[in-house]
């Protein structure tokens, strides 16, 4: 007798998604960018259940975010400077300078409870003394 072999799942066939040049490509249902299929397909995937309006909904939305993003990767940056920052950045810290502070017996005085010249706090995590 011989044991059953699994059959490897079939390979997708769509090209839904971004394509390779930046562009949305098409959808499953051959329009443009994604269709409302992606996005139930993408719901699926993240575990979330979206009525038929917020597919509806959502396709459009993700669709422009996508458009947006093409036309951002069709821009000329040949003879830009690669930048982490659009702007310089300061350091805006001031120096560490030792000052003069308040005395311990000023300070422990505005306190609601002191002990041994400590705050006294409340005891959080049950430990005896």
């Amino acid at each position: 007798m011989s044991t059953p072999v699994p059959k490897d799942p079939p390979a997708r066939q769509d090209t839904a998604g971004p394509g390779r040049d930046g562009t949305a490509g098409p959808g499953r249902d051959g329009t443009a960018g994604l269709g409302r299929d992606d996005v139930a397909h993408l719901a699926r995937l993240a575990r979330l259940a979206l009525s038929d309006e917020e597919l509806d909904h959502f396709a459009g939305q993700l669709s422009a975010v996508l458009d947006a993003v093409a036309q951002v990767g069709k821009a000329d940056v040949a003879d830009v400077p690669p930048t982490t920052h659009a702007v310089p950045l300061t350091d805006v810290t001031r120096p560490d300078v030792v000052a003069p502070s308040l005395p311990r017996d000023v300070v422990l005085a505005q306190a609601p409870a002191a002990e041994d010249d400590r705050f006294r706090v409340p005891q959080i995590l049950g430990e005896e003394e």
